[in-house]
């Protein structure tokens, strides 16, 4: 059985922080369940251009508010406390937040924890 506290992540190489984002990394391929969880906190009023072609992630918002839109068609999806969306096509998305928000990811494959966004926007795949 695994048991974390999100406290004690905290300022440890857990939290990765980016421009406009900071992820703290509760599960990660070397927990050994198939896919990584993150809670990830999105500053407010922030744009982030993200593609991730090698993973594929659900994102379930549980705090603010924003929006969501897929690149190569425009569709642009309202986000708010309770929404998942899933990019099981891996889908070029622009996220834009509102207001700060609070998200739950899951990735398949699993990260590592140490990537950060590439100049597409997308986490690579990394061994431990």
């Amino acid at each position: 059985m695994i048991v974390k506290q999100l406290e004690d992540l905290i300022n440890t190489e857990d939290e990765v922080k980016g421009e406009t984002w900071t992820s703290r990394r509760l599960l990660l391929k070397k927990d050994n369940v198939g896919f990584s969880l993150h809670d990830t906190i999105i500053k407010a009023g922030t744009v982030t251009d993200m593609w991730y072609k090698n993973h594929i992630e659900a994102v379930y918002c549980v705090q603010g508010e924003g929006e969501v839109e897929t690149v190569e068609d425009g569709t642009v999806y309202p986000i708010k406390n309770g929404t998942l969306y899933t990019l099981n096509g891996h889908e070029k998305h622009q996220l834009r937040a509102k207001t700060e928000m609070r998200m739950i990811c899951v990735f398949n494959p699993p990260v590592t924890g140490r990537e950060t966004h590439d100049e597409e926007g997308a986490y690579p795949l990394l061994e431990d």
